[in-house]
This record gives structure tokens, C-alpha cells and sequence, in this order.
């Protein structure tokens, strides 16, 4: 048995599964009677997803559509980082999501202190853009877990819990 155990927290989403609930929200864009003139364009880039339309209220509905589509997909719509509309020219509206990969360093020194506080025996560890947590005790690994499962609303980003040895 190892000294000490060890987890990983990440932030982090299936690009394949992400690609695949644009593709449906693209469809469903083009036969839906109220979107179908409206010339929508959902592009997807490796770190946006922009989507231009004709009015702010289609473009709240392209992005609920969006949304929903990706909830479906078992994706965390906090992957969605949306940021303000803009007015593009022919009267058109666009809005740029920015997608959240990644623990960032102030949300992960913000998670270490979190369980530092609560578990004084467990070490988090920034590690790039995860964290990692050890401890000689599994018990007090699975209870960081249950914590940040319960407190995982106080954060902007999805977290997952990897590489459990």
C-alpha cells in the first residue's frame, strides 16, 4: 500500500460531446420555424463558440438551445463563459462564449484554502491547471470529495475528480 493518496481536481469537458451538441443545436437552428430565416451562424473554435443572428431575442434563444442541448450531452453549462453582445453590422447581434477549460490559479488557491481549512492532515497541491490532494488517509480524500461536491456551486467552473489512487 502506497504512503500516500492521492486524487486529482480538474475542470475540464468532452470536446467530442461539446462538438456533437453544436452540430444538433445547428439542425435545429435550420428547421425550427421561428429561427430558420434568421441566418444564424453557431461557429465553434478550438477555445469559443461565437454565435451571430438577427436579434438579441433570437440570440437568446440560439443560446438556451445551445445550452440544453449540451445539458443533455451530461455537459455542465458553467462551461459557457458568455460574454456581452455586441451589435455587428446589417442590424445583426453577436455573442462570444469563451469555453472554460482549466482550474484557474486564484479559484484553485481559493479550493486549497477551502480544504486546508476544513482538513488540516490533507496537502492540496496546485499542479498546473488542476489540483491535487493527498493524504495517508482515504477516508479524508473522500470526504474532500463530499465537501467540494457540496460546496461546488460557491465555484464558476465545473469540477471533476480524476486520477483517485
Amino acid at each position: 500500500m502506497p504512503a500516500e493518496s492521492t486524487f486529482d481536481i480538474v475542470s475540464d469537458f468532452e470536446r467530442q460531446e461539446l462538438v456533437n451538441a453544436i452540430d444538433q443545436a445547428r439542425r435545429e437552428v435550420a428547421t425550427r420555424y421561428d429561427l430558420k430565416d434568421t441566418k444564424t451562424e453557431i461557429v465553434l473554435s478550438e477555445k469559443e463558440l461565437t454565435i451571430t443572428t438577427e436579434s438579441e431575442m433570437h440570440l437568446a434563444a440560439v443560446r438556451d438551445l445551445v445550452q440544453t442541448k449540451a445539458l443533455r450531452r451530461n455537459l455542465s453549462i458553467k462551461i459557457f463563459k458568455f460574454g456581452p453582445v455586441q451589435e455587428v453590422s446589417g442590424g445583426r447581434v453577436r455573442q462570444v462564449a469563451t469555453l472554460q477549460r482549466g482550474i484557474p490559479e486564484d479559484v484553485a488557491k481559493k479550493l486549497a484554502k477551502l480544504i486546508r481549512d476544513h482538513f488540516p492532515k490533507v496537502q492540496p497541491r496546485i499542479q498546473g491547471d488542476a489540483l491535487r490532494v493527498g493524504s495517508k488517509s482515504r477516508d479524508e480524500l473522500q470526504a474532500v470529495i463530499r465537501l467540494v461536491k457540496e460546496r461546488q456551486d460557491e465555484f464558476d467552473i465545473p469540477l471533476q475528480f480524476t486520477n483517485y489512487r
